[in-house]
């Protein structure tokens, strides 16, 4: 994989990417202004990248601001329909919540967080909602603990370097000291449980999934409500089921090697 420093990388497409990437909940509409400050770019090069996205039917405009438009979803569901994401995964999931209800998901890392490649939910709450190309921090998730436990050494001190972490609850750990102790137990254990660490009200179970070899490419988890949920209660009922389901998705992967090769993960953790 080549860096930013290469002459194979172009700019140009890299700043195209960051202006599309730059809207969210937060900031769902932004002058050319806003949108300036918020990806550190000169106005002159955002205002270019910002009309060319709006020719090719990425972005639109209301008065004097601009928002995604609905061709963006484009993007996303071509990934899901080049890798068969749904035929491969959704079974195991639906498995899953058909047996303790709640929520399933399927993660792998980006940069410092975990990116949600697949997700299913029996009822939505008030909480944090999962849904798929949502990005939460890694450290803060169940999954995030469980694929950066599989690192080696020197991409977990990369990740360490680039990590900002912020305390999204009172429960939330970030201080790194704790943090590389909780990755070695999970490293040691195969699992990780969180409890109110990303949001009030979250407790989850992750397990990795890996390929032939041994080596992790992504993470699935079961969560629910934290007073309905007990981490003891996690290992006894969900645990055998989470590893069974991880099993089967790694069994699965020979029959979609494109999606394997595409959740490999690559030498680089931070962005």
């Amino acid at each position: 994989m080549i860096d930013s420093n290469s002459p194979e990388f172009v700019e140009a497409l890299a700043r195209g990417l960051s202006v599309l990437e730059a809207f969210d909940a937060k900031d769902p509409e932004m002058t050319l202004a806003e949108l300036s400050r918020k990806v550190g770019m000169p106005i002159a090069t955002v205002r270019r990248n910002v009309l060319t996205l709006e020719a090719l039917g990425f972005i639109r405009r209301h008065n004097k601001h601009f928002l995604l438009a609905p061709r963006i979803l484009a993007l996303g569901s071509a990934y899901l329909n080049a890798f068969n994401v749904e035929e491969a995964v959704t079974p195991e999931l639906h498995r899953i919540t058909s047996q303790f209800g709640d929520a399933a998901n399927m993660a792998v890392l980006d940069g410092t967080n975990v990116l949600y490649i697949a997700h299913l939910s029996e009822s939505r709450g008030v909480r944090r909602n999962a849904s798929l190309g949502v990005t939460y921090p890694a450290y803060a998730t169940s999954m995030g603990r469980v694929l950066l436990a599989a690192l080696p050494e020197e991409e977990i001190a990369r990740y360490f370097e680039a990590y900002n972490p912020v305390k999204l609850t009172d429960y939330t750990v970030t201080e790194e000291t704790e943090l590389r102790d909780i990755l070695i137990e999970t490293r040691a254990k195969g699992y990780s449980i969180t409890v109110d660490q990303l949001d009030y009200g979250i407790t989850a179970i992750a397990v990795p999934v890996k390929d032939s070899t041994g080596r992790v490419v992504c993470s699935i988890n079961s969560s629910g409500y934290t007073p309905r949920l007990t981490p003891d209660e996690l290992i006894a009922q969900r645990l055998p089921e989470m590893r069974l389901a991880a099993n089967r998705l790694s069994q699965l992967f020979t029959r979609f090697p494109a999606l394997l090769h595409s959740l490999a993960p690559t030498a680089a953790v931070a962005r």
